[in-house]
C-alpha cells in the first residue's frame, strides 16, 4: 500500500468544489514488483559467430548498403522511407515465389491472402511516412518525383510502359509504371493478376492523402506526380540479392525463410531511423511530430509480428528439414533465435530507453531522493489537459511498450508452433513453466514507465472517490 498524499498540492480546489465529503488523503494500492523482477532485463545479442552466420545467410551487409545509400541528399525522408519501399518490393518477390511453388501440399491460397494483407499493412505505413513528410515544412517538396503532366502527352523511349490519359479541361497526364519493379509484371501474370490488382488499388487508396504516388501502375486518378521509384528503391540491385550461399539446398522453404527475414530486417532498419528521429524531435520539444513518429514505430512493431507469423504457413516437415540442413542449432542457454538479429536487439534497447525522455517531456527533473516528482507532474498534465501534445506523446510511448512486449510474446508462440516446445528453447525452457528465458523476461518485466502508471492509478482512484461521493449526495436528495 502506497500513501500518495499530494491531493492538497494539485487538486484540492477541485475536490473541495466537487466533493467535500472526500478525504484529503487517498490510499492507493499500486502493485510494486519485489526483488530482481523490478529491474528491467537487459536484451543482449547471441554470440558473435551466431550473429555473423545470421547476417551472412540473409545477406544483410549488402542490404545495408542499399538501405543507407544517400542518393538524394536534399530528401530528408530518404533514410526512413527507402528501407520500407524496399521491403514492399521484396514482398512482391515473395508473392512470385509462393505462386511458383510446385509443391501440391503448399497452402498457396492462405499464402496469397497473408502476403496481400502484408503488402497492405506496409502500404499504410509508407503512406503515413509520406503524409508526415508533406506536413513537415522543412521536408516538404524534397522527394524525387517525376512530373506526369505534359502539354502533348509524348512519351520518352525509356517509358514504354507509361499510359497517357487526360482529364477534360486539364493537361494531359502521362501515368508511368516502374520499369524494374515486379508488381507490374505480377499484374500481367495470370496466376498473380488478381492479388496484384488488389495491391495496386490498395496503393491508390492509401496514397490519396499524399502529394505524390508510387508509380507502380496504380490508377493514379488524381494525376499526381510519381515518386521516382526505380531510382529510390533500385529493384534490380535489390533482387540481385535473392540468391544465397545456400541455394544448393533443395528445399523450397529456404527461399521462404530467406525472403521473409529480408522484409523483417528492412523494416527494422526503418525503425532504427525512426527512433533517431523520435529522440531528436523530443529533445527539440517538437512533441506533436515526436508522438506521430512514436505511433508509426508502434505500428512497425506490430508489422514485425505479422511478418513473423508467416512462419506458421511453412510446411512443418520441410522447415525442420531445412533447419537441419542449415545447421541451425538450439542453444542450451536462454537466448532465442531472434537475438541473432543485431538490428532487432538494437531497436528493442532503444525503444526501452525512450523512458528516459519522460522528465524532459514533463519539464521536471528526477527527484534524487526518490520522491513522486515525475508522478505529480504527470497527474497534473493529465488533469489540466492544457498541453495535450505532451499527453499524446506519453500515450504513444506507452503504446510502443505494449507493442514491444506483444511482439516477443507472439514470437515465443510462433517458435513453439513451428519447432515444437522442446526444440524451440534448448530442449528445456519453453516446455517448463519457468519464466527465466529471455523472451519471457521481456514481456513479463514491469512497466517501463512506473511514474505514468502510478499517476493513472491515482487518477482512477480519484475519480472513483468522486463518483462514490456524488452517488452519496444524490441518494441523500
Amino acid at each position: 500500500m502506497v500513501d500518495l498524499d499530494w491531493e492538497a498540492k494539485m487538486v484540492a480546489s477541485e475536490i473541495s468544489n466537487k466533493s467535500p465529503s472526500v478525504s484529503n488523503k487517498l490510499n492507493v494500492a499500486i502493485p510494486t514488483p519485489l526483488g530482481p523482477s523490478n529491474i528491467l532485463s537487459p536484451v543482449v545479442t547471441s554470440s558473435a559467430s551466431a550473429c555473423s552466420a545470421y547476417e551472412h545467410y540473409f545477406r544483410l551487409p549488402e542490404l545495408r548498403k542499399l538501405w543507407r545509400s544517400r542518393d538524394f541528399p536534399d530528401w530528408r525522408n530518404e533514410p526512413v522511407l527507402k528501407p520500407g519501399l524496399q521491403a514492399l518490393e521484396i514482398t512482391f518477390r515473395f508473392l512470385s515465389i509462393v505462386l511458383s511453388d510446385p509443391r501440391p501440399y503448399a497452402n498457396t491460397r492462405e499464402w496469397k491472402r497473408r502476403l496481400e494483407s502484408l503488402a497492405t499493412s506496409q502500404m499504410e505505413l509508407i503512406a503515413m511516412l509520406c503524409e508526415d513528410e508533406h506536413e513537415d515544412g522543412e521536408a516538404r517538396g524534397t522527394a524525387p518525383i517525376v512530373d506526369l503532366r505534359s502539354s502533348s502527352g509524348v512519351l520518352a523511349r525509356a517509358d514504354s510502359s507509361a499510359e497517357v490519359w487526360s482529364v477534360p479541361g486539364e493537361a494531359t497526364v502521362v501515368n508511368r509504371a516502374s520499369e524494374a519493379s515486379l508488381l507490374p509484371r505480377l499484374a500481367a501474370w495470370h496466376k498473380s493478376e488478381e492479388v496484384a490488382q488488389k495491391i495496386l488499388y490498395s496503393i491508390e487508396c492509401e496514397m490519396r492523402s499524399c502529394p505524390y504516388s508510387l508509380g507502380l501502375g496504380e490508377p493514379n486518378l488524381a494525376g499526381k506526380p510519381n515518386l521516382d521509384y526505380d531510382a529510390v528503391c533500385k529493384p534490380n540491385e535489390l533482387h540481385a540479392l535473392k540468391r544465397t550461399a545456400y541455394d544448393h539446398i533443395e528445399n523450397h522453404e529456404n527461399q521462404t525463410l530467406y525472403t521473409s527475414h529480408q522484409i523483417l530486417e528492412s523494416w527494422i532498419q526503418t525503425a532504427q531511423e525512426l527512433l533517431k528521429r523520435i529522440v531528436e524531435r523530443t529533445e527539440g520539444k517538437d512533441f506533436r511530430k515526436a508522438s506521430s513518429d512514436c505511433y508509426l514505430l508502434e505500428r512497425i512493431w506490430k508489422l514485425l509480428a505479422e511478418i513473423e507469423d508467416l512462419h506458421l504457413l511453412m510446411d512443418p516437415d520441410d522447415f525442420l528439414h531445412l533447419k537441419s540442413q542449415l545447421q541451425i542449432k538450439s542453444v542450451p542457454e536462454t537466448e532465442a533465435f531472434c537475438f541473432r538479429s543485431t538490428g532487432l536487439v538494437e531497436i528493442t534497447k532503444l525503444s526501452k530507453e525512450l523512458k528516459h525522455k519522460v522528465p524532459l517531456i514533463l519539464g521536471v527533473e528526477v527527484d534524487p531522493k526518490g520522491g513522486p516528482r515525475i508522478q505529480d507532474a504527470a497527474m497534473r498534465l493529465y488533469m489540466e489537459k492544457r498541453e495535450f501534445e505532451k499527453i499524446h506523446l506519453l500515450q504513444a510511448l506507452q503504446a510502443i511498450e505494449a507493442a514491444v512486449k506483444s511482439f516477443f510474446f507472439a514470437y515465443k508462440q510462433v517458435l513453439v508452433v513451428v519447432m515444437g516446445s522442446l526444440e524451440a528453447k534448448g530442449n528445456r525452457m519453453v516446455a517448463s513453466s519457468d519464466s527465466s528465458d529471455s523472451l519471457s523476461q521481456i514481456f513479463l518485466e514491469p512497466t517501463y514507465y512506473p511514474s505514468l502508471d502510478a499517476a493513472k492509478t491515482f487518477l482512477g482512484e480519484f475519480w472513483s472517490h468522486e463518483r462514490g461521493a456524488s452517488g452519496m449526495s444524490w441518494r441523500r436528495k
